[in-house]
């Protein structure tokens, strides 16, 4: 009877001690993260390249959200977090204020957490100037009460007012727009085409500028 105590009791000793060597759970590590500034779906993360995980937008707008990969890793074993694919109308990358969070080798930190930060794309809106020659200056746009004002000339060699391309300010996805004469040129009178509109995934280049004399 003596003997079948003991027996158990060694097992247990036996157990915990390979447990304080490492022997459970505790030689493995979850690649987890967290993103700032997501704002639309289909972002997906991936891990090694070959781990991935999509993650959604955060139920209250402008909170960060996290994500974990479903592959732990063994004590010493390197991980490259990385975006594979940006979610709709925004580009992600490694949080500047955390640079090497997205790679390292697991055990060197006591927990893993990628940091990542999303920006919705910005795109500049322009066009075409017709009528303006270099003479003209003095021609200053603004976009709406967005934005300052934007001096426009025509290029040196312009003597007849033939049409150039100008951008002015970069727009973000879903913002309005709306570009307006500011201060007339020097002898032209200069009207606006397709002024006002919503940015979308590309660059606006119809808002052209029509120059008549005065």
């Amino acid at each position: 009877m003596k003997f079948s105590l003991i027996r158990p009791a060694s097992m247990l000793a036996m157990a915990l001690a390979l447990a304080s060597c490492g022997g459970g759970d505790d030689d493995t590590y979850t690649v987890s993260g967290t993103v700032e500034g997501l704002v639309y779906p289909n972002l997906v993360m991936t891990n090694n390249g070959g781990d991935d995980v999509s993650v959604a937008p955060p139920a209250k707008p402008g909170d960060p959200v996290t994500f974990t990969f479903s592959k732990k890793l063994e004590y010493g074993d390197t991980y490259l977090v990385a975006v594979k694919t940006p979610p709709l109308h925004q580009s992600c990358g490694i949080d500047p204020n955390f640079k090497l969070s997205a790679a390292d080798t697991a055990g060197r930190l006591g927990a893993i957490n990628a940091r990542f930060r999303c920006y919705v794309d910005a795109h500049a809106v322009g066009g075409k100037i017709t009528g303006l020659t270099k003479d003209n200056t003095g021609l200053e746009l603004a976009n709406g009460s967005v934005s300052g004002k934007v001096a426009v000339a025509a290029p040196a060699d312009n003597t007849t007012g033939a049409a150039f391309d100008y951008q002015i300010a970069e727009v973000p996805y879903g913002e309005t727009y709306s570009i307006v004469v500011i201060t007339q040129p020097t002898g032209r009178f200069c009207t606006v085409e397709n002024p006002a509109g919503t940015m979308g995934d590309a660059a606006v280049t119809n808002v052209n500028i029509n120059c008549v004399p005065r």
